[in-house]
């Protein structure tokens, strides 16, 4: 790797971190169209961002555990089936062709702007007494929301949190705080599983991954000082528009791809 290709590997990490700690995307939404844009397969911008997402979530976990916001027993409920359908999404991604993959991005990109929502509606009270809202049988919401978060781990290079987290609140009456720390948690664990899944593909950029995943340590500290600053309808329209241009933009490498195969 030369010089020139690592510090685009570091610029494209830290602006990823701002972009996460500013908006609160997570890191693959942003890592993966960075690095095609960058020159690589759609394959190995998927598994590299996987990597990279094991730094970032690893170091959010560890500091939710060090001031006692870690629940262990509700990470391992999410995380087993998460893990294992993970591997699935992995076989999933190698076997698709790169305009497929482009646009299944594409459309969890439009997913992210509709679930924005879905958090706010949801973080409210449900009824004006405050009961929590009606759920389904508890061990089956947890395999639903793990193995549907570690699918779209594998298959797409995410933490899989923009859907873990949602539906916690939704299936299992989590408040939007619990079910973001225990989301943090089970990404670790749907990362790994992804990463050494590629691996076993030989998908994965280690070095980059790496590098990426340090670099957006360092952004997200710098966003998120910034954070509060912000009013809230500055970092919703930033948040919907960032995630437009990424929509348009791997539909047309979708497009690009299609046409030259």
């Amino acid at each position: 790797m030369t010089v020139i290709q690592v510090g685009a590997f570091i610029v494209s990490g830290v602006f990823a971190g701002v972009l996460a700690g500013f908006l609160g995307i997570g890191g693959g939404t942003v890592l993966v169209p960075i690095l095609i844009t960058l020159g690589y397969a759609p394959i190995q911008a998927v598994a590299t961002s996987s990597l990279a997402i094991i730094i970032t979530s690893l170091s959010g976990s560890f500091q939710n555990w060090r001031m006692g916001y870690l629940d262990f027993k509700r990470v391992a409920l999410l995380g087993l089936p998460a893990m294992i359908t993970a591997q699935l999404g992995v076989l999933t991604a190698s076997r698709l062709p790169e305009p497929l993959l482009l646009v299944a991005f594409a459309i969890l990109l439009a997913l992210n702007i509709y679930l924005v929502g879905v958090r706010k509606r949801l973080a409210q009270p449900p009824n004006s007494d405050g009961t929590p809202a009606p759920r389904i049988h508890p061990v089956g919401a947890r395999l639903l929301t793990g193995g549907v978060a570690g699918f779209l781990a594998g298959l797409l290079g995410i933490g899989g949190g923009v859907i873990m987290v949602p539906l916690q609140m939704l299936l299992l009456g989590e408040t939007i705080k619990r079910a973001i720390q225990t989301s943090l948690g089970v990404i670790v664990l749907t990362a790994i599983a992804s990463t050494v899944g590629h691996a076993v593909q030989g998908n994965v950029v280690w070095v980059g991954g790496i590098i990426l995943g340090l670099g957006g340590l360092m952004g997200a500290q710098l966003s998120t000082r910034a954070l509060p600053q912000l009013p809230d309808r500055v970092v919703a329209l930033l948040f919907r528009a960032l995630l437009a241009i990424l929509i348009v933009y791997t539909l047309w490498q979708a497009w690009q791809q299609s046409a030259a195969s």
